[in-house]
């Protein structure tokens, strides 16, 4: 596993970045870059379940099944990944998920002279790598002209 870094500075107040970063409407537009039609269900709070869904090519609901581990409000927010969702059905114990799970995407929003930097932190597999470093200074940009407009 490698640990991935990105980061972006927004003209916004962190707590503006927060709401837009985790509300479920501005959510699903930053992270359509990811896999269209992106969303999640569960809440944000500290120890909850959280599933992180897009349709699949069957249009079936696939994704992640997460945990957050920690949440400070407005500064940060660690989440844990378990395993799959596959055709609405969840996967923390097979082989190909214990390979990986427990891998944590950390989201960090410091005040920086009147701005809001957002650090993103997550560990990914090698074969994962290429794709997240093409997207995720997309997806921060939209999160950046989401939280500024």
């Amino acid at each position: 596993m490698e640990r991935l870094t990105f980061s972006i500075i927004i003209n916004a107040p962190r707590d503006k970045v927060w709401d837009t970063m985790l509300g479920d409407e501005t959510y699903r537009k930053w992270t359509e870059v990811f896999m269209p039609g992106s969303y999640f269900e569960g809440d944000w709070s500290q120890g909850s379940k959280i599933l992180f869904l897009a349709p699949d090519a069957k249009g079936n609901n696939s994704g992640m099944v997460s945990k957050i581990k920690a949440n400070k409000l407005h500064e940060f927010v660690s989440i844990e990944h378990l395993g799959f969702v596959e055709n609405g059905k969840e996967d923390t114990t097979s082989e190909a998920v214990q390979s990986w799970a427990g891998n944590l995407e950390n989201y960090t929003l410091a005040e920086k002279n009147g701005s809001t930097e957002v650090l993103v932190e997550l560990d990914t597999a090698d074969e994962h790598k290429e794709m997240f470093e093409s997207t995720w200074n997309d997806a921060l940009k939209i999160l950046k002209n989401l939280s500024e407009g």
